[in-house]
């Protein structure tokens, strides 16, 4: 089975550097290979590009606009009366995309309108939704692109945000109908939702494009206290036969993430009598991860079974 691969996700890891560029550099001197990010069409496209180029690092998600944030935006892919809006912020996105080499975008949903309830405003929202979806394929069907669609947690994170689980993805992408329009898998989300995460990645697995990792209920880091235990989900992953991008998406704890990597060697092995140990700095670019530290299970000393 092919190992997982991992990528930094720009907007939650290293925010203590001001800018995206900084944190691309950062985010290659930690070994990764791979990053995502946000939004980043307020950044100096050329100076990403430079960067990008000169860390080797590729960069493998972006998300469509929120909108106007201060007004209570999140997206606009199934906000009534926003459709001219969300197709130029996608046109942008999309721009930004084809400079920076990046194959998927995320197609934000949205938040149910303040003056409506979730029960009044689904129909329309989803039909909405389904509208943009469609022409979102057409036009990242052009350019060799995927349109990722996110269920976002409705219980903690956030209330009123209208795509909040892995069924009503799923039933959406069936409406649709179009390859290249597919499901983010945001096990956050996904646990706080819904639970039963075995049975749920075994279902929906064919349709996920991309996955995102945090640890419940701290959105911290996978090895960090909590109630998912990575070790077998990430087993489940690749026993799955999963060979995308696990996205980082964790409020780091303690240390900024740029020192988080400049510690002392760790081990790396359940293993009492096994001294396969490492620096975090070095591990990372490694093919598991248990939060800050991966694991590559070719090189491993022992018998540990994860």
């Amino acid at each position: 089975m092919a190992p997982l691969k991992f990528c930094a996700n720009l907007s939650w890891l290293f925010t203590e550097l001001p800018d995206l560029s900084r944190r691309l550099q950062a985010a290659a001197a930690a070994g990764f290979q791979a990053v995502e990010a946000a939004w980043i069409l307020d950044s100096n496209l050329q100076e990403l590009q430079r960067v990008k180029e000169s860390a080797g690092v590729e960069l493998v998600l972006l998300n469509t606009p929120p909108g106007d944030l201060k007004a209570g935006d999140l997206g606009l892919g199934a906000v009534p009366g926003r459709e001219a809006e969300f197709r130029r912020g996608l046109e942008q996105t999309v721009d930004f995309a084809k400079a920076l080499n990046c194959k998927r975008i995320h197609l934000m949903a949205g938040r149910i309108p303040a003056d409506s309830s979730r029960a009044s405003a689904a129909r329309e929202m989803e039909a909405v939704f389904i509208q943009n979806l469609r022409y979102a394929a057409d036009v990242l069907q052009k350019e060799e692109m995927t349109g990722l669609i996110e269920p976002i947690n409705t219980r903690v994170t956030d209330p009123n945000y209208f795509l909040n689980s892995p069924h009503q993805a799923a039933e959406i992408l069936e409406k649709v109908g179009r390859p290249n329009i597919q499901l983010q898998m945001d096990l956050f989300h996904w646990q706080i939702m819904d639970g039963n995460l075995t049975q749920n990645m075994q279902k929906y697995l064919p349709l996920v494009g991309h996955v995102q990792v945090a640890q419940v209920p701290g959105r911290n880091e996978p090895d960090s206290p909590g109630e998912l235990n990575f070790h077998y989900l990430f087993s489940t992953l690749e026993n799955l036969g999963y060979q995308g991008y696990v996205g980082c998406e964790y409020k780091p704890l303690g240390e900024p993430s740029s020192q988080l990597w400049n510690q002392e060697p760790v081990r790396l092995c359940a293993d009492p009598v096994c001294s396969l140990q490492a620096p975090q700095k070095e591990v990372w670019g490694g093919s598991r991860s248990t939060g800050l530290v991966v694991l590559n299970l070719e090189d491993r000393a022992c018998n540990w079974d994860v």
